[in-house]
């Protein structure tokens, strides 16, 4: 029998979103963040516990639930990053390209 609370975060998977999510999950060419944000979310369609799945993925509990919310609300288009994240560029291009032709 299962321990703790049962996590609201069911998933059910069109057969469309299945076989999406498996090409994410056997491209080479996708980024990683998508590829695990896949597999979470194919691991909970399997019916696993949010434990077991942060556990076999290395990553915290409210990770995983934070994807599978995002996953709930906008389907596939919410397990792609949203725009402005990361590291904002130090140079910009335009000056990139002028210290660029310097050296020539």
């Amino acid at each position: 029998m299962a321990r703790g609370r049962k996590s609201p975060c069911a998933i059910f998977l069109a057969p469309t979103e299945h076989a999406e999510l498996e090409h994410w999950q056997r491209s080479t060419t996708i980024q990683a963040g998508l590829a695990r944000r896949a597999k979470i979310i194919l691991l909970r369609a399997e019916g696993l516990p949010l434990s077991e799945i942060a556990r076999r993925l290395a990553m915290g509990r409210r990770i995983v639930r934070k994807w599978l919310q995002r996953f709930i609300n906008q389907r596939i288009p919410g397990l792609s990053d949203k725009p402005g994240r990361g590291r904002r560029p130090v140079f910009s291009p335009r000056s990139r390209r002028a210290s660029g032709q310097r050296g020539l």
